[in-house]
């Protein structure tokens, strides 16, 4: 008798038996259309928006002995702002000429994308064959960081990938790995260095050889072959340093949009540091030892920190907090409330709120959502980890953390084929102990059937 081989059995059409069988067969297919569609239809066609052109030219300028610094900052165009490090490791996109190279570029960041994906399943311990697998890369894929950062061709994709190597290297121990990763991430921007306080929280101090080291090292080989390196720190960090009131959903640029005076901007930055300082001291005390807790809930703090209170802040910038949105599976997240994913819709939705009927209400939506979403993932934040702290103090258990006591609780119990016990911080329904994959929802029996 004929058998088809192992490949085409998995891809022969089959009835679904069971309700995670369903659910991942109605998603593989819807995300894996919305990733072909956003490679290589959206990002092929472009946007008027072009980050590539700008980085693309400056490359050339780079490898021909030409000034590379020359952007013009009063027009509203993108500009080149990567440091001569960057420009040193971004160089080579213009061996080839613009569009194939911008295909590439596209290529990449793609690649960069679906192998953080892998990684963050891999981080939260599901696989490919879960549920969990095709739900996010659907989410990932049809959210407006993911699709605009495509769209509009610039290296967010690969500091993304950064920063799960990061977490990944870190949570292991490979500390000088780690420091190394982030320090080629910052050696192009700066979007991750926040996550250096992590470590220095952790005590992995050798990080900090690394991640300061390798940037350091690049911009050495840099400056003696561009041109005008000095000019970056002359002209583009003054730039990078103000605040600009267009393409900017940082509390700043939108205070700036629209006229706010300066003290209540300053008020406003006031408040939510205090949050976020008091939100990140309550993870360092009771949170440490919870290391995937710790490390992605405090990146998550890190990232929308930095996003909403620096000088610039842009929507496909929440890429880098994919790995908080995922902590949603641990039992004891800070993401298991609808005000947090009411946030998360704020600054990840591809929806645009512009409407011809109502112009000035839809413009305002549509410019305001994203700096509210991070605000309101803050303050939930803060109010969560704040409304545990009172009640542990209330309760007398300080001492022994700040959890729900019902977190605490969670059974714990050895799979049928006796692997070891699961963690109670682990959602039971994710991590099934009896064999079933992360992820499943098993099928229950027939009435009448015993179990």
């Amino acid at each position: 008798m004929y058998r088809a081989p192992v490949l085409l059995r998995q891809l022969e059409p089959r009835t679904a038996r069971t309700t995670a069988e369903a659910i991942k067969f109605a998603l593989w297919p819807l995300a894996v259309m919305t990733v072909l569609n956003r490679v290589f239809i959206k990002a092929v066609n472009g946007f008027i928006t072009d980050d590539f052109a700008p980085v693309y030219k400056a490359s050339k300028a780079f490898l021909n002995g030409q000034p590379v610094y020359t952007a013009n900052f009063d027009s509203v165009d993108p500009h080149y702002l990567y440091p001569p490090s960057g420009t040193l490791m971004i160089a080579p996109l213009a061996i080839i000429d613009p569009e194939k190279s911008r295909w590439c570029f596209i290529l990449l960041n793609a690649i960069a994308i679906l192998i953080a994906w892998y990684l963050l399943l891999k981080l939260f311990k599901f696989t490919l064959s879960s549920i969990a697998a095709p739900v996010l890369l659907f989410a990932m894929f049809i959210s407006e960081t993911v699709t605009n950062t495509l769209i509009f061709t610039n290296v967010n994709g690969c500091i993304l990938l950064a920063e799960l190597l990061f977490i990944h290297l870190l949570l292991s121990r490979r500390d000088l790995w780690a420091g190394a990763v982030l320090g080629l991430s910052i050696a192009v921007k700066p979007t991750l260095a926040p996550l250096i306080l992590i470590a220095a929280a952790r005590g992995q101090w050798r990080v900090f050889y690394t991640a300061i080291g390798v940037p350091v090292a690049l911009t050495a080989i840099a400056w003696p072959l561009s041109k005008d390196a000095s000019k970056f720190f002359t002209h583009t960090v003054r730039y990078l340093a103000e605040s600009r009131d267009y393409f900017n959903s940082a509390v700043v640029g939108n205070a700036a949009y629209y006229g706010l005076p300066e003290w209540m901007t300053w008020g406003v930055r006031i408040v939510f540091g205090i949050m976020v300082a008091i939100s990140l001291w309550l993870l360092y005390r009771y949170y440490r030892e919870d290391e995937l807790f710790f490390i992605t809930t405090s990146s998550g703090v890190l990232m929308t920190a930095w996003f909403l209170l620096s000088s610039l802040g842009q929507m496909y910038y929440s890429m880098m907090m994919f790995p908080l949105l995922m902590s949603v599976v641990l039992r004891n997240s800070v993401m298991r409330n609808w005000p947090a994913w009411l946030a998360v819709f704020g600054f990840m939705s591809y929806d645009k709120w512009l409407s011809d009927r109502w112009q000035g209400i839809g413009r305002n939506l549509e410019y305001l959502r994203i700096t509210f979403g991070w605000g309101l993932l803050l303050i939930v934040i803060f109010c969560v980890l704040g409304d545990r702290y009172l009640a542990a103090r209330r309760d007398g258990r300080l001492q022994f953390g700040i959890d729900p006591t019902w977190v605490d609780s969670a059974p714990e119990a050895p799979d049928e084929q006796g692997r070891t016990p699961l963690s109670p911080r682990l959602d039971p329904e994710t991590a099934a102990p009896d064999g079933t994959e992360r992820g499943e929802i098993r099928a229950e029996p027939p009435a009448g059937v015993v179990k």
